[in-house]
């Protein structure tokens, strides 16, 4: 059995931190290939290394003294190896960091250095073998990643070596040089060490029990999930829930790896196991419950629209043209609704509302802004009936207006409209008319 573990930069973030991740590398000896970030808060009022670098970077090209911020971060990583009291020296990684900011090698290779660093540091620590994360993860000219190249290198440099760190969060750019992913990006790295290792298991430690059934910001203490499938986490995910990269979904799925988010302060907890599939039964009726504000919702009343060869298309035309995506169109036989992001509408709102009168001339034409859309996901709806009773049930006793529903097919998930000033108690009711009420999955 082979597993990759993937610990965030709250894991990281200090000697005391290593300690932990040591002790969870070496309670397993499958935990076989190690991917680290850059070390994180070590209070709230912290700054993350990586924010550090990338300010520290921005004083390089606007030709101040980045010099003093530079030792700051020398200064951290070096407290990290005296507490744990290690025979390592970054003195001289931390001079070729100097000479290629002069050089201007980029705010991506600024960046990059955060998990270099602590791969190092975290390889010196557990004695096992450092993997440039440069010399196996490849980009493509368009800066996009180059999935076949880079799981051919990193399958040829593990397979022969039994365990290794490799620092996460960036690559070797197309031609020379680092390229980083998005924020969050070592999630990705992991993923990418597991489909090529033909891992069992990708665990991804981070500072929180598992995946929420909602938000902890809106309901106080929310039960974890135990069991998620890949298609309700993207659900989910979709809707603003994150505990990992989006990106990072991908190479494993591809692979059919299970992913474990466990928590590196309580080890011992089971956490959320993301599965392709699984024949458990969740607790609940509903796996999750996610949400964003700020939606607009485009009201088009036509009289016949049904009969109307092409109309939705006319529609969607006129947000293609002027570069919008779509959330959700609700129809009914002489109403379409568009719901879309409403920071992204305002800029070109009469524009869009002209183009719209010339392309399907419209009886009538409203726009409703400050929406809320929430997700209601869960595999267990299928088999439950009055699911979507029990929703309008609890968000009228709440004294919440439902201002549109959307059902997929699949019965995987229900999307409900609010506004913004309802979302909170929105999602607070329907948490606890599944969850805080108890109503599980019928057998």
């Amino acid at each position: 059995m082979k597993k990759v573990v993937k610990f965030g930069g709250s894991s990281l973030a200090d000697a005391e931190q290593f300690q932990k991740v040591k002790a969870i590398v070496q309670d397993e000896d499958v935990r076989r290939y190690v991917i680290p970030s850059a070390p994180g808060k070590r209070h709230d009022n912290d700054t993350k290394v990586t924010d550090l670098l990338y300010l520290c970077y921005e004083q390089v090209e606007a030709g101040e003294n980045f010099k003093e911020l530079l030792s700051t971060i020398q200064e951290r990583y070096e407290a990290i190896i005296r507490d744990l009291d290690l025979d390592l020296s970054l003195a001289r990684e931390f001079e070729k960091i100097k000479e290629q900011f002069l050089k201007k090698a980029g705010a991506d290779y600024a960046a990059s250095r955060g998990e270099y660093l602590n791969g190092i540091i975290l390889a010196n620590y557990l004695g096992i073998p450092f993997v440039d994360a440069a010399d196996v993860i490849c980009f493509r000219k368009d800066g996009s990643l180059d999935e076949d190249k880079t799981d051919a290198f990193l399958y040829e440099r593990l397979s022969n070596l039994e365990y290794a760190v490799i620092p996460g969060f960036y690559g070797k750019a197309h031609g020379g040089g680092v390229k980083t992913f998005s924020r969050g990006g070592s999630d990705i790295t992991g993923a990418l060490v597991a489909k090529a290792v033909r891992a069992d298991v990708y665990e991804n430690w981070t500072d929180v029990p598992g995946f929420l059934v909602a938000d902890p910001r809106v309901v106080d203490n929310p039960q974890v999930i135990e069991t998620i499938t890949y298609r309700e986490l993207r659900e989910l995910a979709y809707m603003g829930a994150t505990v990992l990269h989006d990106e990072a979904i991908f190479p494993v799925r591809q692979a059919n790896i299970p992913i474990n988010i466990r928590n590196t302060n309580a080890p011992k907890g089971k956490g959320t196991l993301i599965v392709g599939s699984t024949c458990i039964r969740p607790k609940y009726t509903i796996t999750g419950i996610a949400g964003r504000k700020g939606f607009v919702a485009i009201n088009i009343d036509k009289a016949m629209m049904n009969a109307e060869i092409g109309f939705g298309r006319k529609v969607l035309q006129v947000f293609e043209d002027n570069g919008m995506s779509f959330e959700h169109m609700p129809s009914g036989i002489d109403t379409m609704t568009v719901f879309v992001h409403q920071e992204e509408f305002e800029h070109q709102e009469q524009r869009i509302i002209a183009a719209l009168y010339r392309s399907v001339e419209p009886d009538e034409l409203e726009v409703e802004p400050d929406l809320a859309l929430i997700a209601v996901v869960g595999r267990g709806m299928r088999a439950t009936r009055g699911t979507a009773g029990r929703i309008f049930s609890a968000l009228a006793h709440a004294r919440v207006n439902v201002k549109m529903i959307d059902q997929g097919s699949s019965e995987l998930n229900v999307i409900i409209g609010v506004r913004n000033e309802e979302y909170e108690r929105a999602v607070q009711a329907i948490y606890d008319i599944f969850v805080t009420a108890g109503i599980e999955v019928l057998p």
